[in-house]
């Protein structure tokens, strides 16, 4: 029997996982009855059990001989969105839902759980599975890396993967090097001095002078990024003034930064610095610029990789196979590779029937054939990285 045959013979058990979890999303760090679903069932199919890790995040453990020791991370939270779809299995929870499709992963996690137990003949070493809490925006991958997920025993290779909406079902994406960006949150406050509408000369308008801030950062990834290069600068927020007769005092801006590489970060980060306090010191106001690192990007380690693919050509062949995908949207898996080698890569589950609706919509929704693919292609991306140990 094929690997995909194997984990296409538990889909009516992933689907039914995927399911019930959907009708019962939480949100991060309140995994509380997902966390006790995954742990009942790790428990039950022999592995040790470590719970309460960041809080709700459950690890379980399975040693089998000497070898190597390879960690695949599942994501289980869910955001706070309203569904909007008319399904069997609409959320029951009132403005949360899985708009991400981290219930899938849960299902596609135990379902490489129940595989990997029932074929121990055929790899050799530990595997270690993480089924981490508070991805969204929450960063708790950090948190668990912090709290030591990454030791006793520390994983040679990491593992991970996301349901992803444009690609269609069997087909994954599987590429070397970055993968996902790095993320920053930036806000700026731009003060002036305020008066009355009538009498602009008397003011110094923080509003003209944040609108040629808003203005002057489209330059930066147009004249400061490189044409082979990638980055992105967003300003998400302008707030300012109160009545249609008072100039204001103060103006403030808010945003994001998403880059690949080191070199371009710093010179983004530094261009949009220099904007935000060169531009407001122009105007005559003051320009005050903070941010906030979130992740750093997800790096695919070319070995790791290279498994992965030969992983998805074996279970869904040549056509299932997609190379280049990258995406400037951030994930926090990256503080686990970004400490072991590991790869990062993406399951199609585009829906046939309907139009797509994008990740963290209140229609998203996925063709659930990607749950035996996601499991076949990781189960067989393990066993290929614990082969070494029966050589």
């Amino acid at each position: 029997m094929s690997t995909l045959d194997e984990a296409q013979a538990l889909n009516e058990q992933l689907v039914t996982w995927r399911r019930f979890l959907h009708r019962h999303p939480e949100l991060g760090f309140q995994e509380y009855h997902t966390a006790e679903l995954v742990a009942r069932i790790l428990h039950d199919l022999g592995y040790t059990v470590q719970e309460k890790v960041a809080h709700t995040g459950v690890v379980g453990l399975l040693e089998n001989g000497p070898g190597p020791v390879v960690m695949v991370r599942v994501d289980m939270d869910a955001l706070p969105v309203q569904e909007a779809n008319d399904v069997p299995y609409k959320s029951e929870v009132a403005g949360v839902m899985h708009a991400c499709g981290h219930d899938a992963h849960v299902a596609i996690g135990l379902g490489v759980a129940q595989l990997m137990a029932e074929s121990r003949a055929r790899w050799h070493g530990t595997l270690k599975l993480v089924f981490q809490p508070g991805e969204e925006g929450m960063n708790g991958a950090e948190v668990m890396v912090k709290e030591g997920v990454l030791t006793n025993p520390r994983p040679d290779a990491v593992l991970a993967l996301h349901v992803w909406a444009d690609l269609p079902a069997n087909v994954v994406a599987v590429t070397p090097g970055p993968v996902m960006s790095a993320a920053e949150r930036w806000q700026a406050v731009i003060t002036g001095k305020g008066g009355h509408a009538a009498h602009p000369e008397q003011t110094i308008d923080p509003l003209v002078a944040t609108a040629y801030i808003v203005t002057a950062l489209q330059s930066v990834v147009a004249r400061n990024v490189g044409a082979q290069q990638t980055a992105v600068v967003t300003v998400g927020t302008f707030h300012s003034g109160d009545a249609f007769n008072i100039i204001p005092h103060r103006a403030e801006l808010s945003g994001t930064i998403r880059t690949f590489e080191a070199p371009v970060r710093e010179t983004v980060l530094r261009r949009v610095r220099e904007i935000v306090e060169g531009t407001a010191q122009a105007m005559g106001a003051q320009g005050e610029l903070t941010m906030e690192s979130i992740s750093p990007a997800v790096v695919n380690d070319p070995a790791v990789t290279a498994t992965v693919q030969a992983a998805a050509r074996a279970v869904l062949g040549e056509a299932g196979l997609h190379v280049g995908l990258r995406t400037m949207g951030s994930e926090d898996a990256a503080f686990f590779l970004r400490e072991v080698p590991g790869c990062y890569f993406f399951v199609g589950g585009r829906p046939e029937d309907r139009d797509p609706a994008p990740h963290h919509n209140p229609h998203f929704d996925i063709d659930e054939r990607a749950l035996p693919a996601g499991v076949a292609v990781t189960v067989e991306a393990l066993r290929r990285l614990l082969a070494a140990a029966m050589d």
